[in-house]
């Protein structure tokens, strides 16, 4: 049971779309804190000074969207660790137990059989 969950876990497909979905909420993050802590305070300047969110004036908040960058730079460099790990784990996994293909191995042994003049 443990080699068939490695095997589905360490599946690029599995381990890309676990990566997707961290990176992806990670800079929706990013995408919300633009939206609601630079632009939509600005565009309650230009109307007027209306903050929607409050309906009253409030100060452009710069430091909570770099704040939100810093934290979606230190979940990527997170992911790029696990996977960098994974990555390593698999190599030697591959090259502990190499699989030689039928064909390819019927493919040796014609060549070998044409360098000996058979």
């Amino acid at each position: 049971m443990w080699q068939e969950f490695k095997k589905f876990a360490l599946k690029g497909n599995v381990l890309d779309l676990a990566i997707a979905v961290v990176i992806g909420t990670a800079f929706g993050k990013i995408v919300t804190s633009l939206v609601e802590d630079i632009i939509m305070p600005m565009v309650g300047l230009l109307l007027g000074g209306i903050d929607f969110s409050h309906l009253a004036y409030d100060a452009v908040k710069y430091g909570v969207f770099i704040e939100t960058i810093i934290d979606f730079l230190i979940i990527a460099f997170s992911i790029f660790l696990v996977v960098r790990f994974f990555n390593r784990f698999k190599k030697k996994e591959e090259a502990a137990a190499p699989v030689i293909d039928q064909k390819e191995e019927l493919l040796r042994e014609i060549r070998d059989l044409l360098k000996d003049g058979k």
